[in-house]
This record gives C-alpha cells, sequence and structure tokens, in this order.
C-alpha cells in the first residue's frame, strides 16, 4: 500500500517534518518562477509549492501537472500563516501517477454550478468537489450514529429479503423480476418480515438495506432505489411507543451527528440545530384544520397531507422551534396497521414524522390479532393467498408490536438543505436514469 498521510491530518504545529501525500491536483497556479500545486484528497486539501531556484529539476516536472491528475509527493511540512490551513508542503519527490484528460467534463475546482443531469452523467467527478464528497462523509457518520444507538438499545440487526413473492405496499408500485422462471418482485419494504421476526421472538430488529418503488413521479422528493432504515419491535403499550423510539434515536443521530460531521457541515455551510424539546404529536385532523385555517390550503385527497402541506406544516412548527413533528392517525390504512380501535379518537396507530417540511418516516402499532388481520385484508382485497408466508406466522402466538421504516436519503437531503434527495444519493436511480 502507498505510504501516505491525509491532508487533514498535516497542521502547521508538524513544521520540518517529513510526510507523503497522494491525491488530485486540485489547482494550479503558475506564477514564472513560482508554482502552486492545491492537493485533494479524500480528507481536504493542502498547498505544495515549486520553487524554480530551489529545485530547477522538481520545478520542471510540475509544470507537467495538470487539473485532476492523480500525483504523489513526498515533502516537507512548513508553516505559514499565509497558506491554506496555516501550512504547506515543500516537495523533494514529485511522481504523475494518472493523468487527467482535457477538458474536464465538469470544473471541480472552480465555484461553477452545473446542472443536476450534467453532475449525475458525470458522477465520478462530481464526486470529487468537497462540498459533495462532504454530504456522504456526513451520510456515513449519520448511519453510524443511528445504528449505534440500536445497538446500545439491544436491538438486532437483520438482512431481510430484496427478493420476494409479494410487496407490503401494492402491486402497482413492484418491480417484477423473473427468479429461475416464476415471477418474483424486488423488495417495496422489509415490512412483513420484520413483524414475522416478532413472532420469531427476536423481539427488536433493525436493518440498514434497500427498497424499491416503481412510483413514475417526478419530484425532488422521489427516487426508485432508497436507502432505509427500518425498525420493528414487541411488547408494545401502543404507537406512542414507536414514536417514542423513533424520537430518541433521530435526537442522538442528530447531535452525534454534529460532533463527527462537524468538518463536513462546516463544507456545506450548514449549521445544524439538535431538537431538545419533544417532537409535536398531532392528530391527522389537526393537521388538516391547521392547514385550512392557518395557510387556507385543503389537500386534494381527504385521507391524506399532500406535499404542499407536509411543507407548511413544516414552517409552521419551525416557527414555533420544532423542526420535527408526528402526525398520527392516518384514514384507510394498509392491512397490516393497527386501525378503528374502540375507544381510539384517532382512524388508526399509524403516524408519519415529518422534519424541516418533508416526511422521512411511516410507522406505527401493527395489528397483531390473526382474525381482525384477516377482516381487513378481505377489506381491503387483498388476496391471503399471495401472503400465506406472512399470515402464518400470525396463526401461533404474536405479541403487540409496531415499527417504522426511516427514508435515510431523505433525511441526509433534509440535514445537508440539498435541492433534490438524488443528491444524497451515489448514483441514484430514477424513471429516466439507469446509468451511471
Amino acid at each position: 500500500m502507498t505510504e501516505r498521510t491525509y491532508t487533514h491530518n498535516i497542521t502547521p504545529d508538524m513544521d520540518g517534518e517529513k510526510v507523503s501525500v497522494a491525491g488530485w491536483a486540485h489547482e494550479i497556479r503558475d506564477l514564472g518562477g513560482l508554482t502552486f500545486i492545491i492537493l485533494r484528497d479524500r480528507e481536504g486539501t493542502i498547498q505544495a509549492t515549486f520553487k524554480e531556484d530551489d529545485d530547477e529539476e522538481l520545478f520542471e516536472k510540475a509544470q507537467e501537472i495538470g487539473r485532476e491528475d492523480v500525483i504523489y509527493v513526498r515533502d516537507v511540512i512548513e508553516e505559514n500563516q499565509q497558506a491554506p490551513g496555516d501550512r504547506e508542503l515543500k516537495p523533494e519527490e514529485l511522481e504523475i501517477i494518472g493523468e487527467a484528460e482535457s477538458p474536464l467534463p465538469m470544473e471541480v475546482s472552480k465555484d461553477i454550478d452545473s446542472d443536476l443531469a450534467t453532475r449525475l452523467d458525470n458522477r465520478f467527478m462530481d464526486l470529487r468537489r468537497p462540498e459533495i464528497h462532504a454530504v456522504f462523509s456526513l451520510k456515513s457518520h449519520l448511519v453510524e450514529a443511528m445504528e449505534e444507538w440500536f445497538d446500545q438499545n439491544k436491538f438486532i440487526r437483520i438482512q431481510t429479503p430484496l427478493i420476494s413473492k409479494g410487496g407490503a405496499e401494492g402491486g402497482a408500485e413492484l418491480f417484477p423480476v423473473v427468479y429461475y422462471g416464476d415471477e418474483a418482485f424486488l423488495s417495496q419494504s422489509p415490512q412483513l418480515y420484520k413483524q414475522m421476526l416478532m413472532a420469531a421472538g427476536f423481539d427488536r430488529v433493525y436493518e440498514t438495506g434497500t427498497a424499491f418503488r416503481a412510483e413514475d413521479f417526478a419530484t425532488s422528493r422521489h427516487v426508485s432505489e432508497i436507502s432505509m432504515f427500518d425498525v420493528e419491535f414487541a411488547f408494545i403499550e401502543d404507537h406512542d411507543d414507536v414514536m417514542d423510539v423513533q424520537e430518541q434515536s433521530l435526537k442522538y443521530t442528530l447531535k452525534e451527528l454534529k460532533k463527527r460531521a462537524a468538518d463536513d457541515l462546516d463544507i456545506l455551510g450548514v449549521e445544524l440545530e439538535v431538537p431538545e424539546e419533544d417532537f409535536p404529536r398531532i392528530t391527522f385532523e389537526e393537521a388538516r384544520e391547521i392547514l385550512e385555517e392557518e395557510f387556507d390550503h385543503v389537500p386534494d385527497d381527504e385521507g391524506d397531507l399532500d406535499t404542499k402541506g407536509e411543507k407548511l406544516l413544516g414552517d409552521y412548527f419551525e416557527e414555533k422551534g420544532h423542526p420535527a413533528f408526528f402526525v398520527v392517525g392516518y384514514p384507510g390504512e394498509k392491512f397490516y396497521y393497527m386501525q378503528d380501535v374502540e375507544g381510539d379518537e384517532i382512524a388508526s396507530r399509524k403516524f408519519d414524522l415529518i422534519y424541516k417540511g418533508l416526511e422521512l418516516s411511516s410507522g406505527g402499532q401493527r395489528q397483531h390479532d390473526f382474525d381482525t388481520l384477516m377482516e381487513y385484508m378481505e377489506k381491503q382485497n387483498v388476496d391471503p393467498e399471495n401472503f400465506t408466508f406472512y399470515l402464518e406466522a400470525f396463526k401461533f402466538g404474536m405479541p403487540p408490536h409496531g415499527g417504522y421504516g426511516l427514508g435515510i436519503d431523505r433525511l441526509v437531503k433534509q440535514v445537508a438543505e440539498l435541492d433534490n434527495v438524488q443528491e444524497s444519493i451515489l448514483f441514484p436511480r430514477t424513471p429516466d436514469r439507469l446509468t451511471p
């Protein structure tokens, strides 16, 4: 492995020490007998200064460097308050180990915005930009922190199939695949398998995985292949237990992210606020009333909130100091949610979490009674024959349980203050994008 030191670890107090660095020629400034090369690696940038009077041969070799060439340099660190980061490199050896063609397909070092399509078409180059790299460094820290909370709270990490016989949401949103001559589908959600594991006695589970939605969309918040953080746990009292877990884990994640991803947030220019107070919990009816009374907005679908409604509610609660809140009690929900419970003042025990005006997750208490589950499948014209493997788990002792699925890409979008969820995915998939 090539011996090298990441730029982030080179500090002014290392004056006089020798290091080896490797990366890309981010910027080149030629001032006659003086050439500055800004070298970039995954941790940051550092200036290397080549002087003709110091080493003519090395200086001439530096003239051969083109922007985005991959270079390897052995250097002496010098403290310099005029240089970026108050330190620079005085090279002793230089090797160009990968030349870049010219012109570049898009700008990396200059402050020139490219449209999203151009960026995604040239994603390998787009990802070289420090602010884009910061998004995915932040995403890594985010997932790490979230998984850490669940590990500390004795949840078991699971991995469910990405190919299944049926879907949890409905056939219109499924991607069919040929599975040894039979029809199968890419997973929309690990929902059904999570519930089966409650019957298996796993008690508390989580999964960081992938799901697929065959929706024909053209929005800034949808993609066809999504990263999901799914949670399910048993022996709950009601849906409030599920919201408690989501709230606590998200607060922990954001708090840790502010520390672990401080450099990334700084590059992105984001001031991340960690909610201290409890997330408000309002009913579906209350949400509709706020929209109508405060904004004169009535969503077309009587059983849902639309994108504009979520955004308006986000503004409403952010003004009150609450970036995150729950909406509870959606009517007409999927058969696996507990609903129409005697004594409840809400239509169902299903909730959505909205963060900065965007729905991040859906969850709630599931129906654990077999007969009631069958009744709702019949009401919703769901053929039990397609869910035999799932229903068997309810016949032999199923505890009360609930859970949720959170969109990791959407959470990153909101934290990093991105315009489009595709920007939070390395290689996004949409109805019109299958490459790169």
